[in-house]
């Protein structure tokens, strides 16, 4: 394995980041535990570097270990930021979603390639200073990384959808029946509280990112009979957690070891985050 990056050397780490839920990195060969400290405070959960099938991956616990960051508290900068110094170029982020749409069922694998923000008070650029940088963000998901894990996840036997419009709710509650509405005539697909503002920071920091999404629900539904329940979301995201850990697998270990993202902000800015001073 290679050794723990040098801010000076700046040796990579993992070609692959996986943001996800915790367990996922019991998946991971060799497998050692790393506290990174980044300009933005301590990352949601330590970082587990390991080799999945021949690959090098950074695995992190969005929500900490234990579950314990909501939505609007997870340190998004710190994690990114963390991905990137590790030498990570993909980025695998999964993610539990609602359906806003009857065509898909729960138990349905979702690479969404649109999103639109309703959160308020997250953290959301690296650019906050007089450094400005404005994002493109027309296609907020790596094209190229949907393409690869879609045709990874089919010919892996997967059905999947391969588009689709994810709206990022800023939770911890879940909508109201009129929100759920509301999103369907946005043109909404699918709800979620996390991949805002996860993925318009690594495309900040030049970094891919695809999202897997696994719909656990039907959000608010038509009824009370099929309003989403958290209970039975956690129920369901633990029936499916080897077929999303294989999911995930396949998706990270198809992506090219000379992937590169698409840079959509100047290197020099990009190295000028990277440089800044970490907190202890």
């Amino acid at each position: 394995m290679p050794p723990f990056h040098d801010k000076t050397s700046r040796s990579p780490v993992a070609a692959v980041g996986i943001i996800g839920g915790s367990g996922l990195y019991s998946l991971l060969d060799r497998a050692e535990t790393l506290d990174v400290s980044t300009p933005y405070g301590p990352t949601s959960s330590p970082i587990t570097i390991g080799d999945l099938g021949g690959v090098p991956v950074a695995f992190l616990a969005r929500h900490g270990t234990a579950h314990t960051l909501p939505p609007h508290r997870i340190p998004y900068r710190a994690n990114i930021w963390a991905m990137a110094s590790l030498g990570v170029n993909a980025i695998v982020s999964a993610s539990a979603v609602g359906s806003l749409s009857p065509d898909i069922p729960p138990g349905t694998f979702v690479i969404p390639d649109q999103l639109i923000d309703r959160t308020w008070g997250r953290d959301d650029t690296f650019f906050d200073g007089a450094d400005v940088q404005h994002l493109p963000f027309s296609d907020p998901y790596c094209t190229r990384l949907r393409t690869i894990a879609t045709g990874a996840l089919e010919q892996a036997g997967e059905s999947v959808r391969s588009s689709s419009t994810t709206v990022v709710v800023q939770g911890p509650r879940f909508s109201t029946r009129a929100e759920s509405r509301w999103y369907r005539t946005l043109g909404a697909d699918i709800v979620n509280m996390t991949q805002y503002p996860e993925v318009a920071l690594a495309a900040e920091l030049n970094l891919g990112l695809v999202n897997l999404s696994y719909v656990t629900d039907s959000d608010a539904g038509e009824s009370e009979d099929d309003a989403v329940d958290p209970a039975a979301v956690l129920d369901r995201m633990a029936s499916a957690g080897s077929r999303i850990r294989a999911a995930v697998t396949t998706i990270a270990t198809a992506i090219p070891h000379d992937y590169r993202a698409r840079p959509r902000v100047p290197d020099d800015a990009v190295r000028r985050i990277l440089d800044a001073e970490v907190v202890a």
